[in-house]
């Protein structure tokens, strides 16, 4: 199979979809890999580590995309990309499509077969490709959250451990999935205090057991919310239903009852978010003040650590790259249950239950 790796173009955005190794691998079993010069610059991977492992390099990101069968990225294609979607192009990227009408109905029109690596899906609900990137977020969201607390940054001023004398800030977590469990133990290892909020009763003792009493868990309601919400120095948002909108979980009204200079992350912007005043940002802005409270939603956070991400997300991607360049997209969608979820459009309609839903299509 023809592989294409463009350079990523979204704003902020240094990583790559495959690393050196990845490459090797691929060209090893019989696959062309064509990769975009540079395309691993912002990763620290070089051209010429590239070209030692088999990789074909071009001028150009149409290049890439015109000869490729399969295209790899990280982000969701950009409107400047539309122009390169067809129908026997297999794309395998991050999409997040729910909150995406634009791009959702570029992918229809072109009729492209799009999976998203947030939708495989495991059949025991784990999220095998998304489970990197939201431990390199959720750790991501306390170093954040502690920058933004400085009071030069617009924050309370706050120190996130405290020191002897002093009491540590109130960290309060929306969500114990992946990405809520890496701030808990970031958090928590800084010297913090934290509160964390889920509807899972199964995952809160997990959470006793492992982390020993130190972290407070209350069960997510409304009430319960608003309460947590008012005494946190830093909230972290980290819902996530697969494939679908976040449900709104922290309201307008909870953010005007907020310490001023508090801050929000909120790690769930890129399925629309879980706290009602939250917008998507950019590393260029990557913050604005909504009733005195910081604002963070940059949707792409793993790409401020760009080496890191690139090695954890290709860890993770590769063995399902291999199966469809080895077997085929159709075959692979048969053989592998995980991967037929991450179809998200193919044949010009929406294949995944929860991205119809938030397009209304169920």
């Amino acid at each position: 199979m023809i592989i294409g790796v463009p350079t990523e173009i979204k704003q902020g955005e240094n990583r790559v979809a495959i690393t050196p190794a990845g490459t090797h691998q691929l060209v090893t079993e019989g696959h062309t890999v064509l990769l975009q010069s540079g395309a691993g610059q912002g990763s620290g991977m070089t051209d010429t580590e590239y070209q030692a492992a088999g990789a074909q390099l071009l001028d150009s990101a149409a290049e890439a995309w015109q000869r490729a069968e399969m295209i790899l990225k990280v982000k969701e294609p950009l409107p400047a990309e539309y122009g390169y979607l067809r129908e026997d192009l297999c794309l395998f990227t991050y999409l997040h499509l729910a909150s995406d009408p634009e791009l959702t109905e570029a992918l229809l029109d072109s009729n492209i077969t799009a999976l998203g690596y947030e939708t495989v899906q495991a059949d025991d609900g784990s999220l095998p490709l998304l489970i990197p990137m939201s431990e390199v977020a959720g750790k991501l969201a306390v170093q954040i959250g502690a920058h933004y607390l400085a009071q030069h940054q617009g924050g309370r001023g706050v120190l996130l451990g405290g020191v002897p004398g002093v009491p540590p800030a109130e960290v309060v977590i929306v969500g114990c999935g992946t990405v809520g469990l890496n701030a808990a133990k970031t958090a928590l290892g800084i010297g913090a205090q934290v509160t964390i909020l889920d509807i899972d009763h199964d995952r809160f003792k997990y959470l006793d057991d492992i982390m020993h009493g130190t972290v407070v868990t209350v069960y997510s309601n409304p009430y319960n919310v608003a309460r947590s919400t008012s005494y946190a120095d830093l909230l972290i948002g980290s819902v996530l239903i697969p494939g679908a909108l976040a449900p709104k979980i922290v309201t307008e009204q909870m953010v005007q009852n907020m310490k001023p200079g508090a801050v929000i992350i909120d790690v769930a912007v890129d399925q629309g978010g879980c706290v009602e005043t939250i917008v998507p940002t950019s590393y260029a802005q990557p913050t604005y003040l909504k009733y005195d409270v910081v604002h963070y939603g940059v949707p792409n956070m793993p790409a401020a650590v760009p080496r890191t991400s690139t090695f954890a997300l290709t860890n993770a991607t590769l063995p399902h790259v291999r199966k469809i360049a080895n077997r085929g997209l159709d075959q692979a969608i048969s053989d592998d249950s995980a991967l037929a979820r991450g179809v998200n459009v193919a044949a010009g309609e929406i294949s995944h239950p929860a991205v119809a839903a938030a397009f209304g299509e169920l």
